[in-house]
């Protein structure tokens, strides 16, 4: 390098600075890490002079590198460990190894530009030289690790900004769903909204159409005359008759003591013969049947013309005869008296859950039920009502109001038309109607009247 080129070199390092924005930068580093200045010289001139030439290592503490205690250690330690925390806390200006690379740049910045001032005492321009290439070159690394910085900060900014694009996008489709399902929902009430009005249109419907066949239900029963009632309860009584013979049967199979049964539902009876204890249990199944007899009319429809009444069940498990049935079932089968019959109380759990079974014990019983239900829905009809009596035990028979069971009448205990028989137990209550009487079927004997005459 020539003189001219030496000279230039000595005026830049005298009397330039580096750019402003660097020195800024450099400045606020160091002020945050707090370096202090190290000297770098190993044997220095007793000519140079401190107070003027090198004055950021000047002043009275001011030491070489072997001259540094270990109490400086601990304070450069804590002003910087300190620092670093809190910019990492604040900001996260930079990566822990891009911060370290920062800081050993201005180290090594630092040092370069003492080399720089040393070499100009006493002036060497070689030294001068390389002095001034170490300090560009550790400048030009600054500007560097800045650039790398601010790219790192882009793609971040970029990363963000993708992710937000992604995000906002998301939001788009979801709100255009959560439109789409608002609209739908909006379709939807309006359609029950329709639905509602054609239902209650429906049921208004339906309640006129009930009205007019309950209306035309009780002109067809308006000329119901006293036979015909008299034939309906007639069959009532054969058919509760026939129920019983299935139900005797079982608990005969079913190694039930009869005697004991028979008398546990009516005692104190005398029987003429040991098989009309069944009627102790027509009798049993007369009074489950019509307790709590209902005088209400209701549609009857076809039921009475099916052969076998559980297809109306089947079809309608919750029509008015369907509830009747799950209703008697319950009182006539008593659980103890199933579960001897078949082992298991599977008939009765089906019905309690509106399920009819298709067994032919409960098919029989189905049979028997619709006969009843017939004749209370019948009554209902007729106005004014119908009356339904009974007749206790121990009463006086008498021949207006009451009949002997049809194995009596065939018995010779009836022949003699003067005795006079007492009541044992009612078989299948009377009726009066509109004047008309339809009696009651009664088991009778020779025992002693309830007043105690003969």
């Amino acid at each position: 390098m020539g003189l001219e080129s030496d000279n230039q070199g000595m005026a830049f390092a005298a009397t330039s600075n580096p750019p402003a924005n660097i020195a800024e930068f450099v400045s606020k580093i160091t002020q945050v890490s707090k370096f202090r200045s190290i000297g770098v010289f190993h044997s220095t001139s007793e000519n140079v002079d401190h107070g003027h030439v090198y004055p950021m290592i000047s002043g009275n503490n001011a030491r070489l590198p072997d001259e540094q205690s270990d109490e400086d250690a601990l304070f450069c330690a804590k002003k910087v460990s300190p620092k670093h925390a809190e910019l990492q806390k604040i900001g996260n200006l930079c990566a822990p190894v891009e911060l370290l690379q920062l800081f050993d740049t201005l180290l090594a910045l630092k040092i370069a530009y003492v080399k720089l001032q040393e070499a100009h005492v006493p002036y060497d321009p070689e030294k001068v030289r390389v002095a001034d290439e170490e300090v560009m070159f550790q400048l030009d690394t600054l500007g560097k690790i800045k650039k790398a910085y601010k790219e790192k900060q882009l793609k971040e900014v970029n990363a963000f900004s993708a992710g937000s694009t992604l995000f906002l996008a998301e939001v788009k489709v979801k709100e255009q769903q959560l439109e789409k399902l608002k609209s739908q929902a909006k379709n939807k009430s309006k359609k029950v909204a329709n639905l509602r009005k054609k239902l209650q249109e429906l049921e208004t419907k339906n309640q006129k159409l009930s009205e007019e066949i309950e209306e035309r239900e009780r002109e067809r029963f308006a000329g119901l005359n006293h036979y015909s009632l008299e034939s309906v309860v007639r069959a009532v009584g054969k058919a509760i008759h026939d129920f019983a013979k299935p139900l005797i049967a079982l608990m005969k199979h079913s190694e039930w003591d009869l005697d004991q049964a028979a008398y546990a539902i009516q005692s104190s009876v005398v029987y003429a013969k040991r098989s009309h204890k069944k009627y102790a249990f027509e009798a049993y199944i007369t009074r489950r049947m019509f307790h709590g007899f209902l005088q209400q009319p209701c549609f009857l429809g076809n039921i009475m013309k099916l052969d076998d009444p559980i297809v109306a069940l089947i079809e309608d498990p919750q029509s008015s005869f369907a509830k009747f049935c799950r209703a008697k079932y319950m009182l006539v089968v008593h659980p103890r008296m199933e579960e001897s019959f078949f082992g298991n109380l599977d008939h009765r759990n089906f019905v309690a859950n509106g399920i009819h079974p298709y067994t032919l014990f409960y098919r029989a019983f189905v049979r028997m039920a619709r006969c009843v239900w017939y004749l209370q829905a019948l009554i209902g009809y007729i106005e004014p009502e119908a009356e339904m009596f009974g007749v206790k035990q121990g009463t006086e028979f008498l021949d207006g109001y009451m009949e002997v069971v049809d194995e009596l009448k065939e018995y010779k205990t009836m022949d003699n038309d003067h005795q006079r028989y007492k009541v044992e137990f009612l078989v299948m209550p009377g009726f009066m109607v509109r004047g008309s009487l339809i009696r009651s079927q009664v088991y009778v004997s020779k025992g002693e009247f309830s007043n105690g005459r003969r």
